[in-house]
């Protein structure tokens, strides 16, 4: 497996190695050891979920807070979106920036995303199909959200904001600043 740090410190780029032949293909999709060997960075995911939707949802950008913040180690299993992660540490170098990576069935590339930053994607196929694993459960009342157009972050997101389905709810979260 092939690990890139991003400009976001403690946020990889996981690109596994792909072995095809006339039946198909298969990679080992996450290995805890060789993280930690990669990165130096343990973690033990306890959560495991899965999203489809139709090309154009926007789906973010969440976190949860304090004890409940989550690590994420997110992939495409069918189709592509745009990922974007925002660091949100107030401690940071990179406080305030983004990274925004393409994730496809195709690439078969990941994101490992650390506690302390913000999360979302925008399909760009119908049906795909998003899953990700996470080091801490679901508290629904520790979940919070940056407004996916906030001035201050300039998310060059790839499609117009016509094209684009977003929930009630990621509409009305509050701004970066």
């Amino acid at each position: 497996m092939k690990i890139i740090e991003t400009k976001l410190k403690g946020c990889f780029i996981l690109e596994p190695k792909v072995y095809k032949d006339n039946r198909g293909y298969f990679f080992e999709s996450f290995n805890s050891q060789e993280f930690y060997d990669l990165t130096g960075e343990r973690v033990n995911f306890v959560q495991d979920n899965e999203a489809k939707s139709l090309k154009g949802v926007l789906r973010g950008l969440h976190f949860q807070k304090g004890e409940f913040a989550q690590a994420k180690l997110v992939r495409v299993l069918k189709g592509k979106v745009q990922d974007v992660v925002v660091d949100m540490r107030l401690d940071s170098n990179t406080y305030g920036n983004y990274i925004s990576i393409l994730l496809s069935s195709d690439n078969k590339k990941q994101v490992f995303i650390p506690k302390g930053f913000a999360h979302g994607y925008l399909t760009l196929k119908k049906d795909t199909i998003f899953a990700y694993k996470c080091d801490n459960y679901y508290a629904p009342n520790f979940e919070d959200g940056i407004m996916y157009n906030d001035e201050s972050l300039n998310i060059d997101w790839l499609l117009k904001e016509k094209e684009m389905i977003i929930s009630e709810k990621d509409k009305i979260y509050k701004s970066f600043r």
